[in-house]
């Protein structure tokens, strides 16, 4: 009946509005079709295990899960599921008598604007990035936990569909290497389940385990009157979707890693980690990153019995081994480095961090985001003096030593680190090299410099945007500069001075950076 139906769904005079031009945009377990105004998904009666569509009554109900969990996040891109009466050859939307079919009812929009086709047209840019970051983190924060006796909030049932991917791929491989490369990760995720499961359970007595997106990539975000909107999370399967925020967040850092975006991936792991604070989430995102490269190795190992043509078999093959070398790069054991800003508020000092985060992968820790966290926003009252509210001395020196701790945590899920704060005192540059050395790791300062007048046009311009989280103004900076303690002549040997007013020395930065480890 399926396909009977589709077909007569071609009929723009079956619809109730006009309709420019009838196409359909067909997966393994959906169809759906294009009428110019708004976008009809059907579900195909299928059953792959980790989803069953094979009885009406199932359509129906997922049908409005879909509609239901996708308003949370689009509610302008979903609208209402449709009955479908009459006969397949006949079919009628909302008609009177017995459904045959399910159809949920969207708004369309412009296949040219989704980000997987924007990011094919090179034009995918770090504004995008930041929004999801931003978009994504907001609703991670807002989505309910599960409840404590949940049977999907254990570390048991976070492990399950990891384990599930090898015993669902094993079964379609044939060739020696792709067995051996599979049995290699399989014991790898083992390895790492066993030690990571007491975090594993913390993070689900912490709440961490939520309702979540389940399928974030960048095939299911689109621009819609230049906003990015993401749809088209998991109805189907409640494991799939009930997870962990930070397997949620790893997929899309997967799928841009896949795509040879690795600083946009970095960049995005970060302004979600800033957003959401959630730090201890880096000890499981190579693990998470690995499975969700897994998910998507499968789903293409899927099409194989569907492909007749050897040609069509072979490349499913090669998207099938693209995914699994990408799930073992994240088995690699890192290099890992402590790097610290030192200079004046406006100075630039986070566009230099930032270039250590897409080149590197290091982590950014910012003293004025984590500043706030501790202790909220400033008062305008205390902002009008110096040394005042949440910039007193307490709570300055609260605020270095909770950076040294995250810079702990970061080094220790195995990432770089770079502290992104003024620095201007030789006890908060040595608190930070002792957390370096107890770590093991190389210690560097990337000495920030540029003319003062310069640093005060651009504090300038920083407050006239008002989307910056530092609240220095120019008594702030004078004072710093006339209480600052120089870099010392031992200091000088591990550091880096970055001219950030030429903009050459963002360039060459990182190759300086790479050099200058290398003789250390």
């Amino acid at each position: 009946m399926s396909q009977a139906l589709i077909d007569a769904l071609r009929n723009p005079a079956v619809y109730p509005h006009p309709v420019d031009q009838v196409r359909i945009i067909e997966t393994h377990i959906s169809w759906v079709i294009l009428t110019g105004h708004h976008a009809y998904k059907m579900k195909k009666p299928v059953n792959f295990g980790f989803l069953d569509f094979t009885t009406l009554a199932a359509r129906k109900h997922f049908c409005e899960q879909e509609l239901k969990l996708n308003q949370r996040m689009a509610p302008e891109l979903y609208l209402e599921v449709l009955p479908v009466t009459g006969t397949p050859d006949a079919p009628q939307l909302s008609g009177a008598g017995e459904p045959i079919e399910y159809l949920l009812k969207m708004q369309e929009f412009p296949q040219s604007q989704l980000l997987e086709h924007i990011q094919a047209r090179g034009e995918l840019n770090n504004g995008h990035i930041d929004a999801l970051a931003e978009q994504i983190a907001h609703f991670h924060l807002q989505t309910p936990a599960l409840a404590s006796e949940h049977p999907l909030n254990s570390a048991q049932a976070i492990v399950a569909p990891m384990r599930q991917n090898f015993e669902q791929i094993r079964p379609l491989l044939q060739e020696t290497a792709d067995l051996a490369q599979l049995d290699a990760l399989e014991a790898w995720t083992e390895t790492s389940i066993s030690r990571l499961e007491p975090m594993l359970e913390q993070r689900c007595q912490q709440g961490l385990i939520r309702e979540c997106h389940g399928d974030l990539h960048l095939g299911n975000a689109t621009l819609i009157d230049g906003k990015v909107v993401l749809f088209d999370c998991i109805e189907f399967n409640e494991p799939f979707r009930m997870i962990d925020i930070a397997s949620d967040a790893a997929f899309l850092a997967m799928d841009l890693e896949d795509r040879g975006m690795q600083p946009q991936s970095h960049r995005f792991i970060n302004g979600w980690l800033e957003r959401t604070g959630d730090y201890g989430a880096l000890h499981l995102m190579n693990l998470y990153k690995a499975y969700r490269a897994l998910v998507r190795a499968k789903v293409n190992l899927f099409r194989l019995h569907q492909e007749q043509d050897d040609d069509e078999r072979q490349a499913v093959l090669r998207q099938y081994r693209s995914y699994a070398d990408l799930a073992e790069s994240y088995s690699t054991v890192p290099y890992r480095v402590l790097a610290i800003t030192h200079g004046f508020s406006a100075v630039g000092k986070s566009s230099v961090s930032l270039c250590l985060v897409e080149a590197l992968g290091a982590i950014r820790l910012r003293s004025d985001v984590e500043r706030k966290r501790l202790f909220g926003t400033q008062k305008k009252a205390d902002g009008q003096q110096l040394d005042t509210g949440i910039y007193d001395k307490q709570s300055s020196e609260a605020t270095y030593k909770r950076l040294n701790e995250l810079a702990e945590t970061v080094l220790q899920a195995g990432f770089s680190v770079v502290l992104d704060a003024t620095y201007i005192k030789q006890v908060q540059r040595q608190s930070a090299r002792s957390v370096a050395e107890a770590t093991g790791v190389p210690f560097l300062i990337l000495d920030c410099q540029a003319p003062m007048e310069l640093i005060l046009e651009w504090l300038a311009e920083r407050q006239a945007e008002g989307s910056d989280p530092s609240d220095a103004t120019e008594a702030v900076i004078r004072a710093q500069q006339a209480s600052q303690e120089p870099l010392t002549t031992e200091e000088l040997t591990h550091s880096l001075r970055v001219d950030t007013h030429i903009p050459a020395s963002y360039d060459n930065l990182v190759n300086k950076l790479r050099q200058h480890l290398s003789g250390l």
